[in-house]
């Protein structure tokens, strides 16, 4: 199996790789995290005391087409059932998530939630302090798009807990979450709407960002079930999402804790997001006919 190590000291500053078998023997006042890549296997050593982990974690790497396929027809049947989609995309994902995770950690600020146990969650939820933020900063957008809306930030949690997570290793769990928890500040910052097509090009810009193979199987259904409706346009706007996806800074890495506070279009410009005009354009056109 091929193990990638990382050595990480307090400051979580990754050093050169070394063998896993020395890594594990040679255990330093350093905190020590081995990877193995085939396995899952993710043992972490932290301020010389041992993270409890599962050295037994395969399950978000094996793919399962029939669950996924049972989540599809219950989601064509019900579109609002949000829950499908979370079934999907864990049923399809294969080593996604994890390959995320290790490059989040490679980021300052992604060692930073790691360490800390940085919550997005709590801070999304206290709206109180998110109106405190300056007049058309990306919280202030933020706000007016859920309560728009009537979204709350626990909405997809309680959509997701349907099919729980159940990570054995808390630092996956916590990107996960993390990961979940950002989805309306991408609807926010990429100006993807709530309606069918918005959340088709969004799916599509996050399969960009995010290589989920479950999240690419419901931009191909959703595309084909959409057609009727919008026409080859829907194709047109899909592509547009995920080829700005793939332009894009890598959005499940940015400190939105910060980001919130700033104006909307600096945010958008730093993040390299474009207006996602196919998108309007294609929305407008089916609005008319």
């Amino acid at each position: 199996d091929k193990v990638v190590p990382l050595i990480v000291h307090r400051s979580f500053c990754p050093c050169a790789p070394a063998a896993h078998a020395t890594a594990a023997a040679e255990r330093t006042p350093e905190s020590t995290i081995d990877i193995n890549v085939n396995n899952t296997i993710i043992d972490t050593i932290v301020d010389n005391g041992v993270v409890p982990v599962s050295t037994d974690r395969t399950e978000t790497l094996r793919m399962q087409p029939l669950v996924a396929w049972r989540a599809v027809k219950k989601l064509i049947n019900n579109p609002e059932d949000t829950a499908q989609v979370f079934i999907i995309i864990r049923a399809l994902s294969g080593p996604s998530l994890e390959q995320g995770l290790r490059r989040f950690i490679e980021l300052p600020f992604g060692r930073r939630v790691i360490e800390e146990k940085l919550d997005l969650l709590a801070t999304l939820s206290d709206r109180d302090a998110l109106r405190l933020m300056p007049e058309g900063s990306l919280a202030d957008a933020y706000l007016h798009f859920v309560e728009s809306e009537n979204l709350s930030a626990d909405g997809l949690v309680e959509a997701s807990e349907t099919a729980p997570e159940g990570y054995d290793n808390p630092w996956l769990q916590r990107y996960g979450l993390r990961l979940r928890d950002m989805h309306d500040l991408w609807h926010t910052t990429t100006q993807y709407g709530r309606d069918e097509l918005g959340e088709l090009c969004l799916l599509a810009f996050t399969y960009a960002q995010t290589g989920n193979r479950g999240i690419g199987f419901i931009v191909m259904v959703g595309m084909l079930k959409l057609r009727k409706k919008f026409g080859n346009g829907v194709f047109q706007a899909a592509l547009r999402g995920y080829r700005d996806g793939r332009r894009a800074a890598w959005l499940p890495g940015q400190n939105w804790e910060a980001l919130l506070q700033q104006p909307l279009d600096q945010v958008r410009a730093q993040l390299v997001i474009d207006t996602p005009v196919t998108y309007q354009q294609v929305r407008a056109q089916a609005v008319t006919a």
